[in-house]
């Protein structure tokens, strides 16, 4: 892997407690923060298989051909159980079903446990968590744009504190479009608006925790934009054009107010307060480009992140926000993964021994693994 090097201080390194092969390369990474299931976890992969030609009346008088790449994933769903060596963690595979390759998912925060996916054939699907079966079940899909667009990436509204109803989905299509999903009952969601956002593809879209007014938006064209939803979108709210790279990951800190953290291929992770979203209060070089950016769940750890670095592993970053001098630490970093480090997700079980339940995946190595950090 790009960017290993062998003087690193070993007190950093983090070991794998279980691993898994996902078969299709493994992308997207999601626990549960549902009280009664947070030993619950997903995992989405993403399998390109060869161009095949199709069969058109015009090819048959052989005047055109057309060929069309086939992109199928998998949600593959985990439990975690104590393992008998210590520290260490057992993963048991309880289910698994077939969808166009998977580009992201997200739990939303409700009191009814439902998982959003995005796939590669411009859909969003909705499915419940039965308990009973300890198994996912569809309960809605909804199509954001025709079948050759991808959605890239969704993000839910309501990610501070677990509410009785849905809250609202924003997702990003290959287009350069963003659409807004909103509740239609307790188990579904309508289209109510989309819009053309970026010139190139904008690898993601978030909300604002803290005014859900406000959505952030990223992508390949190098800018950082701001919407209001209140408004019909025509224009952002800002545009920031200051980064040497793609835009490919944004969240809002969900404990403290006017926080955001941006990755972008250019190696950095930058924090912005939202009240000035042009110059950031700090940045870090994490290495091989952030492709996702997670804030830890619980409020004792609210300056520390976790990142995917692509061609750099995995990090958690703890950001000195309090001092004077702010700026980032890398406290612990994994490894083990052989391949572009894609998805990651903190467990939202209690700590142990201060450390926190990971789950990462990396694509071409199609590998999961568990470790602490």
């Amino acid at each position: 892997m790009v960017g290993r090097r062998a003087s690193l201080d070993s007190s950093l390194i983090s070991n794998s407690m279980a691993a898994f092969d996902t078969v299709f390369p493994a992308d997207s990474v999601e626990f549960s923060p549902h009280p009664n299931m947070l030993d619950v976890f997903v995992c989405g992969t993403y399998q390109l298989d060869e161009a095949c030609p199709t069969t058109t009346s015009e090819e048959n008088n052989g005047t055109s051909s057309v060929s069309r790449q086939s992109r199928r994933g998998k949600c593959l769903v985990f439990h975690v159980e104590p393992s008998l060596s210590p520290g260490g963690r057992g993963l048991i595979q309880t289910q698994a079903f077939d969808l166009p390759a998977i580009t992201d998912m997200k739990w939303c925060h409700s009191t009814t446990p439902m998982l959003g996916i995005a796939d590669s054939e411009g859909s969003i699907t909705l499915y419940e968590w039965q308990e009973t079966k300890r198994s996912l079940n569809p309960v809605d899909a909804i199509r954001c744009a025709s079948q050759e667009v991808l959605c890239l990436s969704l993000d839910w509204s309501n990610r501070r504190t677990l509410r009785n109803e849905l809250g609202s989905l924003i997702v990003s299509l290959s287009n350069g479009s963003l659409c807004l999903l909103c509740p239609r009952d307790a188990y579904g969601l309508s289209l109510r608006n989309s819009w053309h956002a970026h010139d190139n593809e904008p690898w993601v879209a978030a909300w604002n925790y803290w005014d859900n007014n406000v959505i952030y938006s990223g992508g390949d064209d190098m800018k950082l934009k701001s919407w209001d939803i209140r408004l019909d979108c025509s224009r952002p709210l800002f545009i920031n054009k200051r980064f040497d790279a793609g835009v490919t990951s944004i969240q809002s800190n969900p404990h403290v107010e006017h926080l955001l953290a941006v990755g972008s291929y250019d190696n950095k992770v930058k924090l912005f307060d939202t009240r000035n979203s042009f110059i950031p209060v700090t940045e870090i070089n994490v290495g091989g480009g952030a492709w996702r950016v997670k804030w830890h769940p619980c409020f004792t750890r609210r300056n520390d992140l976790l990142v995917a670095c692509m061609h750099d592993g995995f990090k958690v970053i703890s950001f000195k926000l309090d001092h004077e001098d702010i700026h980032g630490e890398i406290m612990k970093r994994f490894d083990t993964h052989e391949s572009l480090a894609y998805g990651a997700d903190w467990s939202f079980s209690p700590q142990e021994d201060g450390k926190t339940l990971i789950a990462t995946c990396s694509f071409y190595d199609h590998k999961l693994h568990l470790w602490g950090g």
